[in-house]
């Protein structure tokens, strides 16, 4: 079964579209965890047991990992072993961000998909076709291609517009959805960019958008639904500090769980609204 199918079929089974960003920070987590060999393993742990059927994917953000070294780089490979071994539907997202000349690319592309086995990773497509192609050439693995993002700094360079009024992020899309088909490439679309999912949607019908910013960062589900959403979904929406840090005491996973529901029963209602279910 093909990437896309699969995705899909975890949509419609599970109704949601939601994905947990895994932003774990020792300095935010309950201080009883800290007295664990790996505190930042067994957050993550909790958080996914609590959440694990209201969500198709899991996305740790790498910085937080790397942060903590030699420590931090075993919570992360322990929290993809869990997920693999109980619960191996669930995508599993590196926020990654890499992207560099082939031959480095190609040491990025072993270290996330062959050695610690992330199902997605996601990529910064400045350098060009050259950069993406060695993630590319793994099997069953997906690029999530940054795209247009939600921080402030996106309007210096991703909205520049050329001579034909082509906006950079414009041609981003444009170009790389010759590099590969909806099975293997997903774009990021910060949710705080919203009313520009329809303009989006016009160059990628099919492809499969993240879309982080929900929720803490004040992007509104409803307004990525409306102009994001295709006849399959076609939409990963992810919320981090909301749902894990919901509480700072030994209650924790069941505060998670609780907002993760009310995101759900949200994504519930606007997938059978338009008809994907």
């Amino acid at each position: 079964m093909k990437n896309y199918t699969k995705l899909v079929n975890q949509i419609n089974r599970k109704k949601t579209f939601l994905c947990i960003g895994l932003d774990t920070d020792r300095k935010k987590m309950p201080e009883f965890l800290l007295k664990k060999e790996y505190p930042i393993f067994e957050f993550n742990k909790q958080i996914i047991d609590a959440t694990h059927d209201l969500v198709i994917a899991y996305k740790p953000n790498i910085a937080f990992y790397e942060s903590e070294g030699v420590e931090g780089w075993k919570s992360l490979q322990k929290t993809v072993e869990y997920l693999k071994s109980n619960y191996p539907e669930i995508l599993i997202i590196a926020d990654a961000k890499r992207g560099d000349i082939g031959n480095t690319s190609n040491m990025y592309a072993k270290a996330f998909f062959e050695n610690m086995n992330f199902d997605a990773i996601t990529v910064a497509p400045y350098m060009g076709e050259d950069s993406i192609s060695p993630f590319l050439a793994f099997e069953n693995k997906w690029v999530i291609l940054l795209a247009l993002t939600s921080n402030k700094g996106a309007f210096d360079f991703q909205l520049f517009e050329n001579i034909n009024s082509e906006r950079l992020f414009e041609h981003v899309l444009s170009k790389s959805k010759t590099w590969a088909d909806k099975n293997k490439m997903m774009y990021v679309v910060g949710a705080t960019k919203a009313e520009m999912l329809k303009e989006i949607r016009a160059i990628i019908p099919d492809h499969f958008i993240l879309v982080p910013g929900v929720g803490a960062q004040g992007g509104n589900l409803q307004e990525v639904a409306k102009y994001g959403m295709n006849s399959n979904c076609g939409l990963i929406v992810n919320s981090s500090r909301g749902i894990i840090y919901a509480s700072i005491k030994e209650d924790f996973p069941e505060k998670a769980r609780l907002k993760a529901k009310e995101i759900q029963i949200e994504m519930k209602e606007l997938l059978n609204n338009n008809s994907v279910l």
